[in-house]
């Protein structure tokens, strides 16, 4: 066997030699340059795959670092007198009496008990202060002593031991975020504070557990950053989401089936296709600012209320919805219309009886996409008034639609322009919480995805 060879024709009208023999089996130059710049590109598209994954797990990994304390909180355990002098200064036991005494009363009360818990177990803390004792417990464990009081007034008089949330700074010092050498640069605490918290951490008098009501609590003040939760924020964009699904599912899906199988294709449809197209790349924040005109100024509804979002999400869903469902529509062979119309299925039953169903897949999965886009949208609930403040819970539905509520991005933002640094800490564990969500929404996608999927 010999190696395949190409003779150049001889030039007309001379006897010029002839070029030298070429192998196919060997490279010249301009292959190798080829080969070369082939080889080049693969090893770009490997080192652009390596840097994406090297800054995911970059930002996942700050995200957790920075996220994973704000799950747990410092609780200290004393012996509290409940002083019937303080919580009920007319001696009735009656709720309705003691409501009037004011969470600063229960404060003393809990500084009272340190500062003879300190003494009685002999606890020595230099230059140790009255501030460093009241600024110890957060002012929401006032609040809880109060409730726990106002709830069963047998315990006035009585020496109970009560899980007592500690403040922000006290917290801080068990999560890296105040040493001994902060605390004594901070107006908000102390070094004798800090020594303080490391005894009664030595005793077993205080302990970072998990913290549900993180989860479950509402938004605080600048003031109780240890007490600030997600709870009200989780409700809020479960009733967004709640109603983008209810509206732009049935909508989008309508509208996509009509043009892909029903429309005639003349101009009007080209427009509609080109500005549903158009919508699908403008900002979010042109959606928020057309909620506000609309729906706000125009109509009337109320501000920071879970209707609005759910509204502006949907214009904001609904061109996403439908060019996925036309991609999937467009998905299922010619033949399988063909078919169902050759054997007497007239065009409703070919659409909804075969059509729909093989593209079902592509359907679910571009609304569940469109749906975890509109969960992480930010900027158009900032401009319908979704960063007020909330305390309360809203109603169940239909009347807490229509209540204030918050969501969970714009809890992130809200907590991010705080100044105290445990809201810091709160915001990376909300964003912890978002991306739960997401990626819990993204495998249900990809699930049913599966679970639909037909072969033919």
């Amino acid at each position: 066997m010999t190696d395949v060879t190409s003779t150049p024709p001889r030039p007309v009208g001379g006897s010029a030699a002839p070029r030298a023999r070429k192998s196919l089996l060997v490279q010249d130059a301009r292959t190798k340059r080829r080969n070369a710049a082939e080889r080049r590109f693969r090893a770009y598209g490997v080192a652009a795959i390596a840097t994406a994954i090297l800054a995911l797990v970059f930002l996942l990994f700050t995200i957790i670092r920075d996220g994973s304390t704000a799950f747990v909180q410092t609780y200290a355990t004393i012996p509290v007198t409940i002083e019937a002098s303080v919580v009920d200064p007319q001696g009735t036991r009656d709720p309705a009496a003691m409501s009037k005494v004011l969470t600063t009363s229960y404060g003393k009360l809990l500084e009272n008990s340190l500062r003879g818990f300190v003494e009685t177990n002999g606890i020595a803390i230099p230059d140790l202060a009255d501030k460093d004792l009241a600024g110890f417990f957060s002012a929401q464990a006032r609040a809880d002593l109060r409730q726990a009081v106002l709830a069963d007034p047998g315990l006035v008089g009585s020496v109970i031991e009560v899980p007592a949330l500690t403040s922000s700074r006290v917290d801080g010092m068990f999560k890296g975020r105040v040493s001994r050498e902060s605390a004594a640069g901070d107006a908000r605490t102390s070094v004798a504070q800090f020594d303080l918290a490391e005894a009664l951490k030595a005793r077993g008098e205080l302990e970072t557990r998990f913290n549900p009501s993180f989860i479950t609590g509402t938004d605080s003040s600048d003031n109780r950053a240890e007490a600030a939760g997600l709870g009200i924020a989780i409700l809020g964009s479960f009733y967004m989401m709640l109603i983008v699904l209810v509206l732009s599912l049935p909508i989008g899906v309508a509208a996509s089936i009509y043009l892909e199988e029903f429309a005639p294709q003349n101009r009007l449809t080209d427009l509609i296709e080109v500005n549903i197209a158009n919508l699908a790349a403008v900002p979010s924040i042109v959606f928020g600012i057309l909620g506000l005109a609309i729906f706000i100024n125009l109509v009337g509804l109320p501000r920071s209320a879970p209707i609005v979002g759910g509204l502006v999400l949907t214009l904001m869903t609904l061109p996403t919805i439908i060019i996925s469902t036309r991609a999937a529509l467009k998905a299922v062979p010619p033949s399988i219309r063909d078919a169902a119309l050759g054997v007497g299925a007239s065009r409703m039953q070919t659409v909804f009886h075969h059509v729909v169903p093989l593209a079902m897949p592509g359907i679910l999965t571009g609304t569940i996409i469109g749906l975890a886009q509109a969960l992480g949208e930010t900027a158009p609930l900032l401009l319908i008034g979704m960063v007020a403040f909330v305390a309360n819970y809203p109603s169940a539905p239909p009347q807490g639609l229509f209540e204030p509520a918050s969501a969970l991005p714009v809890q992130v933002y809200n907590w991010t322009q705080r100044a105290d640094p445990a809201f810091f800490e709160r915001a990376s564990g909300a964003i912890i919480v978002l991306l739960v969500f997401l990626l819990a929404m993204n495998l249900l996608a990809i699930y049913l995805r599966r679970r639909f999927e037909r072969r033919w």
